[in-house]
């Protein structure tokens, strides 16, 4: 798997997107985010491009509350995002729907009683842009309960675009830094029913490799994975302050 293919590893089980959800490579942890999570302005005056990270748009905050629908092969589902939970973290998930960077990505990883994993682009030069595009962890000031959900990363400060919705509660993710910024508040029903077939990924089991999603993007989902479900279109709900 690649570095930014969080493993679970011997915790396959625990910790779920930490390791394997990586969103980036492993690296020391920084000092905590100087951003103590105070009410961020309400309305955020550019639209950022998923292809270009780097620009202005992607370091604004986003609004102290918001909800994000997510329209899926599946379903529906709405994720409700507090920024003071997790300001870093809220702020990169906003500004990723925002730019429609989650439209046509597949929920790769799905493992019933656990979690369900997306966030790696289906174009490979889009991953190949956001690899080292990391941002600092974000304090855990909630529970990875059921329905809620975090980043994925490979170790301390290597989130990036992966995430996951725990299925359970998953709160022994707690103490491992995977930082909670939202939660499923409608259609959670329909992440219950996400195609799960594939399980794990190799060499776990006989899914997806994260390695090669990054590689080859939706093209190798498409030949080999068929069957599992993916986002039609995100996009933040109008009315979010």
């Amino acid at each position: 798997m690649t570095r930014r293919t969080w493993q679970l590893g011997a915790l396959i089980a625990l910790v779920l997107p930490a390791a394997h959800c990586r969103g980036g490579e492993r690296g020391a942890r920084a000092p905590a985010a100087a951003d103590s999570g105070a009410p961020a302005p309400a309305v955020v005056t550019a639209t950022p491009d998923f292809r270009d990270p780097a620009g202005p748009a992607w370091r604004e905050p986003a609004p102290a509350v918001f909800r994000a629908s997510f329209e899926t092969s599946r379903g529906d589902f709405v994720v409700e995002v507090h920024r003071e939970w997790a300001p870093l973290g809220a702020d990169r998930f906003y500004h990723l729907v925002q730019s429609g960077y989650f439209d046509g990505v597949r929920f790769f990883r799905v493992i019933r009683g656990f979690m369900v994993q997306l966030g790696i682009h289906g174009d490979p030069s889009v991953s190949a842009v956001w690899r080292d595009r990391r941002i600092p962890d974000d304090p855990v000031r909630q529970s990875n309960a059921r329905g809620m959900i975090s980043f994925a990363t490979a170790g301390p400060n290597t989130r990036t675009t992966q995430v996951f919705i725990n299925y359970r509660d998953n709160s022994r993710l707690d103490g491992m830094g995977f930082s909670p910024f939202g939660r499923v508040v409608e259609g959670m029903d329909i992440v219950d029913r996400l195609y799960a077939g594939y399980g794990e990924g190799a060499p776990q089991g006989r899914g997806p490799r994260q390695d090669r999603i990054e590689a080859v993007g939706n093209a190798y989902l498409e030949r080999e994975f068929r069957r599992l479900d993916y986002v039609r279109r995100a996009s933040v709900v109008a009315g979010s302050r």
